[in-house]
């Protein structure tokens, strides 16, 4: 990948774990999660250390050259498909594309599914274009949160 360095997230170090947090906790950010309300420090560090033990989940912090950009993650793994996740870097323009070709990268080539699915509120329409730019699939629709939520998926054999 180009100059892409991922760094699971059962590996940062305590400056980078309160990074991601201070990402995740932005509002323009934490918009689009299921869970739009902040994560304490606490709960932040309980959950990166239960990933130690969890095959079915990963989470990346991004760097591209020495610049941290974005996280990625990969969770509901297994031998066909996997369910995506992406933000990155507040507050800075056209990461998304680097970040969703790592996942992609990532999933097909390393973890060797067929599958990856993806959701995104409807009202995020840049996320949304990004998707469709590389080849996701709308396979359906549903309510999270009293929000719309858009299902994707690209297939392997389609990229």
């Amino acid at each position: 990948m180009n100059n892409i360095t991922l760094i699971n997230f059962v590996d940062l170090t305590m400056e980078e774990k309160k990074m991601v947090l201070s990402w995740r906790n932005h509002p323009d950010i934490k918009k689009w999660m299921y869970t739009d309300s902040d994560i304490s420090l606490e709960n932040h560090l309980n959950f990166i250390d239960s990933l130690k033990n969890r095959k079915e989940k990963l989470y990346f912090l991004v760097k591209k050259d020495d610049e941290y950009i974005g996280v990625i993650n990969f969770t509901d793994i297994n031998s066909e498909t996997l369910e995506m996740g992406i933000y990155s870097k507040v507050a800075t323009k056209g990461l998304g594309s680097i970040l969703l070709e790592t996942i992609i990268e990532y999933s097909f080539d390393t973890l060797k599914v067929k599958s990856i699915f993806a959701e995104v509120f409807s009202e995020n329409s840049r996320a949304y274009n990004l998707y469709k730019k590389y080849g996701f699939n709308e396979i359906g629709k549903n309510n999270i949160n009293n929000k719309e939520v858009i299902r994707l998926e690209l297939k392997n054999e389609n990229r």
